[in-house]
């Protein structure tokens, strides 16, 4: 096992990582950016490094600093968390031309999953049921309509690169088409330096559902249940649950198999997630993407199982064997992410935190990035904690997530709280009906 640990990140994903790394006995690191030089995760770690100023191309993006960082440090192994460099197959590569231990999956996996129509090809090759879509990047508007009309409306549209939802669109008429294929195709490249676009039909009424998967030391890929991720406003995810309300034990069983497919069909190793669109009506699945890294959500998935997901990363980095409890998932468990932000339009919000108190009790879990006298910049996302709890079954737990989020208090700038209680007090997300337009269907117009 290593010694210590460098993890290339910041706010809660760095305060978790850390605090797994040091109950393994092991030195954890942090870098950061001046703007964070008082967060909690400086804090928390055994020794930090300035990286360079806010700007997140000239410190967390900046991989040449991360790499000097380490060096400097004596880090025997990166953990890059999730976001900036965490799927970068380049920086992967780096990190093992120096000698260190990489975190994460092998950079050809990692490359071979980045591209959204490689996925595609690649994992239908496996058996891993795909949406009717392109499976070419797709050159030009007028070609865009020619697809779409085979395809049949709605259909979305889709960079080939980038992640997590970014620059995603849903047409249904070929006037929808043509605005959202040019828009998508101008952002992304200059988003994510590739303006390759495809396109995939649209389920209305679906669901989001993906599988945690774990590719071990040894070559085997297992699968360790799923997570509904179907509470989204603008294609970003708001709320997380396990296991998914909508997902029948069989289609379970057939999703988990195919996720395994997946993951050994490009050699996986450590944590990845594989994502679905769920038609409930049918109990039918389509393959979207695979996130080659830890997830936002994967707390979810540690509280039904019992596993600590970053220690099985750093194990399975370390080329060690994995102990995996036999016993199936326990109970139910919710992460609802507490964003600065406006609870109605969603706008991202910027304050000092006059006040922070967090919501205590059995089976709740707050992952942390800020803390009280803190100040949230307008330079990283949003994300301010994400609540998280567990119940012994899903009336249970919302039980407990409805006091969870009247209990939690911040002041000085607009939290999404009120928008996670209203959520709360719907009846379809409390009898488990919802689906992706939820969301919009609270705010209208929006």
């Amino acid at each position: 096992m290593f010694e210590s640990v460098l993890v290339a990140n910041r706010g809660e994903i760095a305060s978790r990582i850390i605090r797994t790394v040091r109950a393994m006995g092991l030195k954890a690191i942090a870098v950061h950016s001046d703007a964070d030089a008082d967060l909690p995760f400086v804090a928390e770690a055994d020794e930090a490094i300035l990286l360079g100023p806010a700007d997140p191309a000239r410190s967390y993006l900046d991989g040449a600093a991360v790499l000097e960082a380490a060096e400097r440090t004596n880090a025997q192994a990166v953990h890059p968390g999730y976001g900036f460099l965490a799927e970068s197959a380049a920086f992967a590569r780096r990190v093992a031309e120096r000698g260190l231990g990489w975190v994460g999956p092998p950079p050809l996996a990692i490359a071979r999953m980045a591209d959204k129509i490689n996925a595609r090809n690649l994992v239908k090759e496996a058996g891993v049921p795909v949406a009717p879509g392109t499976w070419e990047p797709v050159p030009d508007a007028d070609t865009a309509v020619e697809e779409a009309e085979r395809i049949g409306y709605p259909v979305i549209v889709k960079p080939a690169a980038g992640g997590g939802g970014l620059l995603l669109a849903v047409a249904r008429d070929e006037a929808e088409l043509r605005a959202a294929f040019e828009a998508a195709r101008s952002r992304a490249a200059h988003l994510f330096g590739s303006a390759d676009i495809l396109l995939e039909r649209y389920v209305e009424g679906a669901r989001h559902v993906e599988v945690q998967i774990l590719g071990l030391a040894d070559g085997t890929v297992v699968a360790l249940g799923e997570r509904d991720c179907s509470v989204q406003r603008r294609f970003q995810k708001v709320a997380e649950e396990a296991p998914s309300p909508g997902v029948a034990p069989a289609l379970r069983e057939r999703m988990a198999a195919a996720a395994v497919r997946a993951g050994e069909a490009v050699g996986y190793r450590g944590a990845g997630t594989v994502e679905c669109l769920v038609d409930p009506a049918a109990q039918e699945f389509f393959f979207l993407e695979m996130h080659t890294r830890l997830q936002v959500e994967h707390p979810v998935t540690e509280l039904i199982t019992g596993i600590d997901l970053v220690e099985q990363q750093l194990r399975i980095a370390a080329g060690e064997p994995v102990s995996l409890p036999g016993a199936a998932p326990r109970g139910h468990a919710f992460e609802f992410r507490v964003q600065a932000e406006d609870p109605w339009s969603f706008q991202p919000a910027t304050g000092k935190i006059e006040v922070w108190e967090e919501p205590v009790g059995d089976g709740i879990r707050i992952d942390a990035a800020y803390a009280e006298g803190n100040t949230v910049t307008p330079y990283y996302d949003p994300l301010l904690a994400k609540l998280c709890v567990h119940g012994d079954d899903r009336g249970h737990a919302l039980r407990r997530a409805r006091a969870a989020v009247d209990a939690f208090r911040i002041e000085g700038l607009p939290t999404n709280l009120p928008f996670l209680a209203e959520l709360l007090a719907r009846p379809e997300f409390a009898d488990g009906t919802y689906d992706t337009a939820v969301v919009a269907r609270m705010r209208p117009g929006l």
